[in-house]
Formats: structure tokens, sequence, C-alpha cells
């Protein structure tokens, strides 16, 4: 018998959940080819987005476990069922954020407010039930045009054009709504039957909270008429973990500034790749010019989780976490870093590191009472003191790394500098030390004298730190707690869903800050349902929706 350990371990497993999710996907249903022939396993698809793995193993069944196989050919009478099951819109229940009426999961959150009407809504997910669109997309869009109480209308982004071809949406879902409601999204782009094999790249779509709802919903063209992928590649380049804004930048007037990783892969490397860095683009607010990609990490040779901020002060603020270990294959530490572009530039400033986090949740490290993926990612917010911009950070890390990749009772810091990264406040831990917590976001307001940060937390199931909250911390500019509530009750058992089961539910959340009021959004498995259309009502992965005061 095999025993694999570490990164490996996280490989055999990931190709168990593709196994179950194959299962009830034909892929002619998602337009993709099946002629291609058997493909080697690829390590890159531990370390990239996990909905472009997903997408790859189903159009490459023949490559599956031999265990699985029998599973495989049994995928069209599933998708026989699947397809004569009707997905009707539901009612409302505990915040659920989507009309789906068939059970296929959705995760990996965004959420973004209109602050002149913080009625209208927008949220993206990782949706599930791209697995049976014609066009192959899953980067999923959710509109409410009455403060997130119910969902106006819903659907996938449609594909891009890369390389003179279509390019569906794989996926790493981002929403931004400006101050005057203009709607904008992102989403991985590229060919699911062949991910790292041709060209892909980074879509950012715009449209009207008019046009999105009321257009036709699904992977409908017209839902989003303006959309294009601001940025391409081909191999062995893959372009992932895009994170956008749009804003105010000074003389440049309103632009996009999108940051994203590009990893090098190689297949015969033992982690699929050779390197990996942080570029972004900037386009203009109609997406009508755009930059070429803008090298951001510099001489870093393994990096990830690329953010981006347009300050209110103009100025666009890129973090980033450099990888210290991984690819050496010894222990892993992430030095958090931030470049600071002047108003209207397009030149970064030099690196300024935030804090080097020994402890960090390493690449192929788990909970320990968790298997779903999971590793360190920061995320950064900027609000005005003064006249002066104050720059913030959080991320989650272990209190200890038990056997240097089980990350025991995790918890948030945070952590702040007054002079554009120059210096950082000491870190700060904001959650409980008692329990498990992770997936750190933050949001405030261009002059707002708190902070809105919200995670996942284990520290309600005293005894196993197994099952799920979503906890939400007000915090003042300096990083002192003012106020904590828990948005969920009762706990969610997050190994539930019958597909995902345990392995996966997404690699972030999001709250975002408006007047006052955050609005979080979040994965759970609260409701039951016949999935597909078949057996018994059982709990599957839905997105929610939370509103709540600070």
């Amino acid at each position: 018998m095999a025993v694999f350990t570490g990164r490996r371990r996280l490989q055999v497993a990931g190709l168990a959940l593709v196994g179950l999710l194959a299962s009830l996907i034909a892929v002619p249903a998602t337009g993709v080819p099946k002629d291609r022939g058997p493909i080697k396993p690829d390590p890159l698809f531990t370390r990239l987005s996990q909905s472009v793995g997903i997408r790859y193993w189903i159009a490459h069944p023949e490559a599956a476990p031999i265990a699985l196989q029998e599973r495989f050919r049994r995928a069209g009478e599933a998708i026989e069922s699947a397809a004569a099951v009707a997905a009707q819109p539901t009612g409302r229940a505990r915040q659920r954020f989507n009309h789906d009426g068939i059970g296929l999961p959705q995760n990996e959150e965004s959420v973004s407010v209109c602050t002149k009407r913080p009625d209208v809504v927008l949220s993206g997910t990782n949706d599930y039930r791209g697995l049976l669109d014609p066009r192959g997309n899953s980067t999923g869009w959710h509109l409410s045009t009455d403060g997130g109480e119910t969902v106006r209308n819903e659907g996938l982004l449609p594909p891009v054009a890369i390389a003179g071809a279509p390019a569906p949406s794989g996926g790493d879902p981002v929403d931004v709504v400006t101050k005057n409601c203009a709607l904008y999204a992102a989403s991985l782009n590229y060919d699911p039957a062949d991910p790292t094999g041709g060209p892909n790249g980074v879509g950012i779509y715009k449209t009207s909270v008019r046009t999105l709802a009321n257009c036709p919903g699904g992977s409908a063209p017209s839902c989003w008429p303006n959309r294009r992928a601001v940025a391409q590649t081909t191999p062995p380049n893959f372009y992932d973990k895009e994170w956008f804004d749009v804003g105010q930048s000074g003389p440049a007037g309103r632009v996009v500034w999108v940051a994203f990783s590009d990893f090098v892969n190689d297949p015969d490397a033992p982690l699929g790749f050779t390197s990996a860095s942080i570029k972004a683009v900037r386009c203009d607010g109609a997406l009508e010019e755009c930059t070429q990609p803008i090298l951001i990490s510099g001489a870093d040779e393994d990096v990830q989780f690329a953010d981006v901020t347009i300050g209110p002060d103009g100025r666009t603020y890129i973090t980033w976490s450099e990888i210290r270990g991984e690819l050496e294959q010894t222990q892993q530490t992430f030095i958090h870093k931030l470049r600071v572009a002047q108003p209207g530039s397009t030149t970064f400033g030099p690196t300024r590191v935030i804090h080097r986090e020994t402890k960090a949740i390493p690449f192929g490290g788990f909970m320990h009472a968790n298997d779903f993926r999971i590793a360190t990612y920061p995320k950064s917010e900027v609000t005005m003191v003064g006249n002066k911009p104050r720059v913030f950070a959080v991320w989650d890390a272990c209190r200890y790394r038990l056997l240097d990749n089980v990350c025991e009772e995790s918890i948030i810091k945070f952590t702040y500098s007054r002079d554009l990264g120059q210096s950082w406040s000491e870190p700060r831990t904001v959650s409980r030390r008692l329990g498990d917590s992770y997936f750190p976001t933050i949001s405030a307001g261009a002059h707002s004298r708190r902070l809105a940060v919200a995670y996942f937390t284990n520290r309600y199931d005293r005894v196993f730190h197994n099952r799920q909250d979503v906890e939400l911390t007000t915090i003042g500019l300096n990083g002192r707690v003012m106020n904590r509530q828990r948005l969920t009750h009762p706990s969610n058992e997050s190994e539930a869903d019958p597909l995902l089961g345990g392995f996966f539910i997404g690699d972030y959340i999001e709250t975002s800050m408006v007047r006052g009021k955050a609005y979080t959004g979040y994965n759970a498995n609260y409701r039951s349902v016949r999935v597909l259309g078949e057996g018994f009502p059982v709990p599957q992965q839905d997105n929610y929706l939370t509103k709540s005061g600070l």
C-alpha cells in the first residue's frame, strides 16, 4: 500500500474529489470534447485555483484512478437524469443567495455593494451548476436589488475572446460595484478541456443594474455586454488567482486595476511549476484600453494571492505573499509584501515587507480537524485617517504547526501602516485564541473609523474544532476589537456536501462594508435537497449573504 504525505497527500485527495464530480457530469453537456486521450496527472492542479483542476479532470475522465473508472462510465446515465431536472427558483432560507434548484455546490464568495444605492448587491461564486452549461462557463453571479433580501437575477459569466476563440469563465470570482452602481466582475478564462495546454487569461466584465436585472440570466452574453480578456498568455504560462478594484486614480480618472499570479508550468517539475510572479494590468473604466502586464513581485520566485485596492487617495496598493520553502520542499515561510503606485501612475514604488509569517498555513497543509484545501491568504484595505492614508492587512496563521503541515489553533492577525508601508504596527490577534479561525476578509469605508473583519471559525465546536461558523469582528483603526458577532447558527458541517465532501469550500470569502453595515458572503450546507433530483434530500453547499450592523 502506498503512503502519501504533504503535497502528495493533497493531490490524491484532489483526484478523489474530481472523480466524484465527474461521475455526475457528462462532458458533452459542458461543450468540452473528449477525444484528446489520457493525460498524465499534473501536480500543478493542487496549487492552481481548484476550479481549474476540477474542470480539467471532468474533461479527461479516462485518466482517473482505476477505482473510479466505472463511475465515469456511468456518467452518461447520470447526466441524462440531471438534464431532466428543471432548476426551479426556490424561496429564501437562512439568507441563501441563489436560485439553485438542483443542489450543485457554490463556493468562493465575492460580495460588493453600491454606496449610492445599498439596495444593489452583487455577489460571485464558483458555481458548479456551470458543469451543466453548454458553453462550459462556471463563474457565477448573483444580483439583488433589495439590499440582499432576495436574488433578482443570477447566471454565469459568458466567455471572452482569447487568441481569437471563446474562452469560458472558469472560476475565481471577484465582483466590484462602484459608488454610482456600475457593475464589474472578474474571472479566470481558459479551455476547460486543457487549461494549461492552451491560451488562457483574466476576463473583466462590465454591465449596468438595469441590464443585469432584466437579462435572461444563465450564461447569456447580453447580461454582460462589455467584456474582454485584459491579460492573456500561452503555455507554459498560466494566469491564476486574479483580484481587482475600480476607482478614481488622480489624472487617470476611473480605472480598473487587476493583479494576478503568473505560473510558469513544467510537468516534470516536482510541483508542476518552476516559478510564479505577480503581475498587474490597468484598464480605463470602459475597458477599452489596457496596459501590458506589469511585473509587481520583482525577483520573487514563488508567490500567490495578489490583492489590489485603489485607495480613496487615488493611489494603487497591491499586496501579495512570497512563499519561501515550497519550491525547495522545506518549511514554508510566507512574506507578505506591498507596493504602491501614485495617483494616475502605472509605476510602482519599492517593495515593502508587511510581515514574515513563519507559522503560515502552508501549501499542502491541513487544519488539524478539517481536510479542505487551505493556505494563508492575506487581504488588505485602505482608508483615510485625517488627510493621510492608512493601510491595513489581515491574514490567518497557525499558533502551532504539527509535523510542519498540520495547522493547530489558527488565528487572524492584523497590522497597519501610517507611512505607505515603510513601517508596520506589531501584528495583533483579532480573533479568539481558542479554536481555529481562517479565511479572513476586511472592508472599510473611505473615511471610516471602523473596520469589518470576517472569517470562518471553528471555535464554537469546543470539543472537535470541526464544525464551522462565520464571525464578524468590528475593529478600530489601531486594531482594538470593538465587537464580535456570530453570523451563523447552528454551526455548519463543512464536510456535508455530497459532491465536494470535506475537500473544497473555496479559497476565500468576502465582506463589504457600506454605510455602517457589513454584507458578508460565505458558503454552508444548511439546505437539504434531492441532488440532481435523485435520492433523498441531503445537506449540500450553497452560497449565503448576511447583512449586519457594526
